[in-house]
Formats: structure tokens, C-alpha cells, sequence
């Protein structure tokens, strides 16, 4: 079964707080579920330290937690370290009995950092590749086995892993028993992949879907002009699905929509929302993803 969820990134950006500061937690979920959605992500607003409470918001819009994003430090930290901080962010998913947990290495990352060009990124080492595999099959299995949440690791521009090459590496040199691909067709373009193909490439290991889409005046400006990934969100280069130059969108949903995919569709579109209403944006992507898959 496929479920339709979104990121609260689209009101509120946990990397830009400016964007979206004045957007309280009530107004973003009382809107996701305004607009048709299911689930959701979980976004720096959530009162995360009063579950029962956060809880009780979700349940009265008919809304569940499907997913939060996890920063995987291997690069940089012990691996008891990530253990433990991840023991904690599985508790928390396992309260709302979400059933897959994503993120990233952010450790030697870029993306978060408004001052570095993405063109800046650098290739991980061996030292630190051979830490985040064996890293991730550890805390996969020990997610599956004892919370039955499956890991479902988010490639992203701005991170070591963000191209084909670097996804092959990356599901190659982990078990796939415990280690799955969180696919982000967004991603995948601004890395100047083909996101359909990879979506018909890497189905099987695919246990979570971020759907966005991305405008190329924009992409080529942060190119052009060397900008950060922060730059190019603030300056518009994702928006939701149909709504960009994403131009097999419609083929990536129905592709999704006949492979009997079962998990959740999310979209996950951020833009500054004093530009791009929130709401209007939220029911836009909605429309366009039923109208192509009828979830």
C-alpha cells in the first residue's frame, strides 16, 4: 500500500530557521492535513521533548509520523557515540511506530553550510567510506532486529553520497537486509542524474520515497554563479512535483504506482514559504501525485 505523506520543510526549514519563523506547529500540520496528506516528517517545531502531547495534534488531523531524518556522523564521531544518539531517535520513531528511519552522513558534509558552493564538495576517503558501511549494516540491524524500523539512507547533494556512482557503492557494499535507499528524485536531478532511470535501477532496496521537483533556471544559477545548496533552496531550485523541470515526473509516479511499491510517498519540497505558500504548494503537489497514481 502506498501512503502520502510531507516534509514540514516546505513551512519551516530545520537548516534556514529565518525561513518560516513565524510559522507555528499547529498551522503546518492542521494545513498538511488540510491538504489531503496522511503523514509527515518530523520538523524542528515538533514538540519533540512532550510525545503524548505531539501525539495528541497528530491523531486529531489524522496524521502519522513516517519517517525523521537522522545525521549520521561516522566521519567524525564514535561509532558508540552514533549508536547511542540513534538509540534515542528510534525510541521516539517506535512511539509513533513508524516503520523506517532516514537520513545521511553529515559529518564531512556541505550542504548545511551557506558559505560553501556545492562544487566544493569533496570525495570521502577510504577510511571514511569503509566507517559508514560498516557503520550503517551495524545500526540497520540493530534497528530491524530490535525496533523493526528499517534504515533508509537518504543520498543527497551536498553529502558523499549523492550520484549513481556513489549510491552503487553504497547499496553494493552494504547488506541489504539491513540497509535501504531513501530515493529522492530531486536530488538525483540536481546531481544531474536521470531520476527516472534510477528509480527502475534501484526499486528493489527502496524503502522510502522523497518526491520533489526542480527548477532549472535556478539549478543552472547555482552552478553558474558557484552558490551552496542553502543558496539555491532560498533562491527557489526545489518546488513540488509538477511544478518544476522534472520532465518524467509522470512516468517516475506511475512507475512507482505499478511496481507495487508499499511505503510512503512524501513530499519534500522546501522553498522560502514567504514566497511559496506552504498550503498552496502542499495542495498543488498533492493534486498533481493523485492525479497520476490515484493514491
Amino acid at each position: 500500500m502506498i501512503e502520502l505523506g510531507i516534509a514540514p520543510i516546505g513551512w519551516t526549514n530545520d537548516d534556514l530557521p529565518e525561513i518560516g519563523g513565524d510559522i507555528t506547529f499547529e498551522q503546518c500540520i492542521s494545513e498538511m492535513a488540510l491538504a489531503g496528506y496522511k503523514g509527515c516528517e518530523v520538523g524542528t517545531k515538533f514538540p519533540k521533548n512532550n510525545l503524548p502531547l505531539l501525539k495528541k495534534h497528530l491523531d486529531l488531523r489524522n496524521l502519522k509520523i513516517c519517517n525523521q531524518w537522522f545525521s549520521y556522523e561516522f566521519s567524525t564521531q564514535s561509532f558508540e557515540n552514533v549508536k547511542s544518539n540513534f538509540k534515542s531517535h528510534l525510541n521516539f520513531l517506535k512511539y509513533f511506530e513508524a516503520k523506517v528511519v532516514g537520513g545521511a552522513e553529515t559529518g564531512n558534509s556541505i550542504h548545511g553550510n551557506i558559505k560553501v558552493p556545492v562544487s566544493s564538495r569533496k570525495q570521502a576517503s577510504e577510511e571514511v567510506w569503509g566507517k559508514l558501511v560498516k557503520g550503517l549494516n551495524k545500526l540497520g540491524k540493530y534497528s530491524l532486529e530490535e525496533f523493526g524500523i528499517k534504515l533508509s539512507y537518504h543520498h543527497h547533494v551536498g553529502t558523499m553520497i549523492e550520484n549513481i556512482s556513489e549510491v552503487d557503492r553504497l547499496l553494493n557494499e552494504t547488506d541489504d537486509r539491513y540497509v535501504s535507499l531513501n530515493y529522492d528524485c530531486g536530488h538525483f536531478y540536481f546531481a544531474n542524474e536521470d531520476p527516472l532511470k534510477a528509480i527502475k535501477k534501484y526499486m528493489p532496496r527502496i524503502s522510502h520515497i522523497h518526491l520533489k521537483d526542480v527548477r532549472d533556471n535556478i539549478k543552472i544559477r547555482v552552478e553558474e554563479e558557484n552558490l551552496s545548496f542553502l543558496e539555491g533552496v532560498k533562491l527557489g531550485v526545489f518546488t513540488v512535483p509538477g511544478d518544476g523541470d522534472i520532465e518524467n515526473m509522470d512516468e517516475i509516479l506511475s512507475y512507482i504506482k505499478n511496481q507495487n511499491y508499499n511505503g510512503w510517498v512524501v513530499v519534500e519540497a522546501e522553498q522560502d514559504s514567504a514566497v511559496a505558500n506552504p498550503f498552496e504548494y502542499a495542495k498543488m503537489g498533492y493534486e498533481f501525485i493523485n492525479k497520476h497514481m490515484n493514491i
